[in-house]
């Protein structure tokens, strides 16, 4: 057998390693031919998270292209069945508008496409970390986090995933950051057009949890201006962070407070540091908290959760110096990053778990009544026993037939006072 097989479109080649992968897709065939549908994925993840070599690697200069230009590209086999999926490094933009490098995961539906190409939806992940070993497209199992995958699969749905920028791939930092999450997210989309054997149409819909509920509402308010190519039908988000000021008065009082905390510090820092020379993270947090920070943010909250816990307990109580949503220039970050500065034209569903501990019902009723004062369509519906990890799941009869009906351009429901 050849040591070497067809590279993906653009990337290096492969290391000394991949005789030995060989060997052990061949031993995988032999014991798969036997097995069902979750032991092959697993297995196959298994071999693509050993391969994965310098997908991820930005080439530098970035080539020519527009946001959504595919720099590289690669099959993923341990797709679901009945789709193909490919890992995808694409042309995006910054908040202020200079071209990054973007990683994410893009999934079709086999079979004929209906004319005028398979309608796309864009999905936003929740918090898995902030750097780029925490990418969901980097996991063992790309598409764990994907919340209604097989679902949206079975309705005829393109599922385009982004990572974020400086996730996966190197690119500045992003967590709730919401203008550089919502062009990585249209992006994304745009990326699933270029990909010929998706066959991904115009028709577009976004889907985001907690951290991708704020980059699919960014992503909604910048469409028209940002990709006016797509016809944008609706945006459905499960407990966002939206209300950021009040996100984080509420929730550092406890663990995962202080490590939302100490990810969002650490990207407001790094991004805005540019146009406010001097800013330093010990205006806002205490000395032990800032010096905290640079450790905490390279961490991954799915796979270093006790890594996490052991920094941020004793830093429960001790972590702020300062109120940031009373303290410039902090006060108005949080202010730019928190949705609905601009109109979103479409329609929005909001759904919440009543207990949630970690974006609070009270956060997403003041982002309703909010975006309600200002005049959208919105249909908001909380669920009792049901928690931020599980929010998602369980409103997921509702979104879909949501998100079918925003396709069919049904009149959408408002729960607004009228």
């Amino acid at each position: 057998m050849s040591a070497r097989m067809p590279h993906p479109t653009g990337a290096v080649p492969l290391g000394p390693r991949f005789g030995s992968i060989v060997g052990v897709v061949a031993l995988l065939a032999i014991v798969l031919t036997s097995c069902g549908q979750q032991v092959r994925q697993a297995a196959q993840d298994v071999v693509e998270k050993e391969d994965q070599g310098s997908f991820f690697t930005v080439p530098r200069p970035l080539p020519a292209g527009n946001p959504g230009t595919i720099i590289r590209s690669e099959r993923l086999y341990g797709a679901p069945n009945g789709s193909r999926a490919w890992r995808v490094l694409y042309r995006s933009t910054d908040l202020r508008g200079r071209p990054i490098a973007v990683s994410g995961v893009v999934v079709a539906p086999t079979g004929p496409a209906p004319r005028g190409g398979r309608p796309v939806v864009a999905w936003a992940h929740p918090t898995t970390g902030a750097k780029g070993r925490c990418a969901p497209s980097r996991g063992l199992d790309p598409f764990l986090l994907m919340e209604g995958l097989h679902e949206l699969l079975a309705s005829g749905y393109v599922v385009a995933a982004t990572d974020y920028s400086g996730m996966g791939a190197d690119g500045p930092a992003s967590y709730l950051i919401g203008s550089t999450e919502g062009r990585n997210v249209l992006d994304a989309a745009r990326a699933a057009t270029a990909l010929k054997d998706v066959h991904a149409g115009r028709d577009l819909l976004l889907w985001g949890h907690s951290q991708g509920g704020q980059a699919a509402l960014f992503a909604a308010q910048l469409a028209p201006a940002y990709a006016p190519e797509f016809d944008l039908h609706g945006v459905a988000v499960a407990a966002p962070a939206a209300q950021l000021a009040d996100l984080l008065d509420l929730d550092i009082g406890d663990v995962s407070g202080v490590t939302i905390g100490a990810y969002a510090f650490d990207a407001f820092q790094r991004v805005y540091a540019e146009d406010h020379p001097g800013l330093e993270l010990t205006s806002v947090l205490t000395p032990a908290g800032a010096a905290a920070v640079p450790t905490m943010a390279p961490l991954c909250l799915l796979s270093q959760n006790k890594e996490l816990h052991a920094i941020a307990n004793p830093l429960i109580g001790r972590f702020l110096a300062a109120n940031p949503a009373k303290l410039q220039p902090w006060a108005t970050f949080l202010a730019e990053n928190t949705p609905g500065g601009a109109p979103i034209r479409v329609p929005i569903l909001v759904v919440q778990g009543n207990s949630d501990r970690l974006v609070k019902p009270a956060t997403t009723r003041a982002l309703v009544a909010r975006l309600c004062a200002q005049g959208e369509t919105v249909q908001a519906r909380f669920y009792d026993h049901t928690t931020h990890a599980t929010i998602a799941y369980r409103a997921l009869p509702l979104v879909l037939t949501w998100l079918d009906a925003r396709l069919a351009d049904k009149p959408a429901k408002s729960t607004c006072p009228a």
